[in-house]
């Protein structure tokens, strides 16, 4: 018996060991948005439709470890936009790996935005997502997803996105619908398996 317990230890030694060496080389990399520290919500500002004359209003504030964004939106004086947007603190995100979302909504339409560039406004890359009410969703987007908008209309020609580029995200309320809304999210992360630099 002691001659079979050897043998068996060493064959799935060997097949640890060969299991090891085929992954050798790579690594994990995460970039992680989280909001249990509440020092992340001043990273963000309010962008609503005020800025064109609109009457929409939104707040945002930490919450119980989420990032909690709600308020009112207008269609008075041709408005019809409340956002919010992280432009402090920059991450530098991967060009490859997917980004994912996790939110609790109130069964609206939303969109999750991305800038590459430093600039208010311009050229947003832009996926719309629905929610379902008071439950929790994870949502995850390749580069491809997004459409490249400006103020509201596609622009066919703009730059491929890559998320490497990414230097703005956020998240915007638009579908038309007066009333109030309520948007958590708990956490936006990127991971992709790379290659170890040892």
């Amino acid at each position: 018996m002691t001659n079979i317990k050897q043998n068996l230890y060493t064959l799935l030694l060997s097949v640890m060991l060969a299991t090891s060496a085929s992954f050798k080389g790579y690594a994990m990399q995460e970039n992680v948005i989280e909001f249990s520290e509440a020092d992340e919500v001043n990273n963000w500002i309010i962008v609503n439709d005020t800025v064109m004359g609109g009457r929409s209003q939104a707040i945002a504030r930490s919450q119980d470890g989420y990032l909690h964004f709600m308020g009112d939106l207008s269609l008075r004086n041709n408005g019809g936009f409340a956002s919010i947007r992280r432009i402090y603190n920059p991450i530098q995100w991967q060009q490859d790996g997917p980004i994912s979302i996790t939110v609790k909504g109130d069964g609206r339409e939303y969109q999750f935005r991305l800038r590459t560039s430093r600039y208010m406004d311009g050229v947003a890359y832009v996926k719309n997502f629905v929610t379902i009410k008071d439950e929790w969703q994870t949502f995850t987007f390749q580069e491809q997803d997004f459409t490249a908008q400006f103020r509201g209309r596609l622009v066919r020609d703009a730059k491929t996105l890559s998320f490497a580029d990414i230097t703005q995200l956020g998240f915007m309320l638009a579908d038309k619908n007066p009333g109030t809304f309520d948007l958590k999210v708990r956490e936006i992360i990127q991971s992709s398996d790379i290659l170890a630099l040892q």
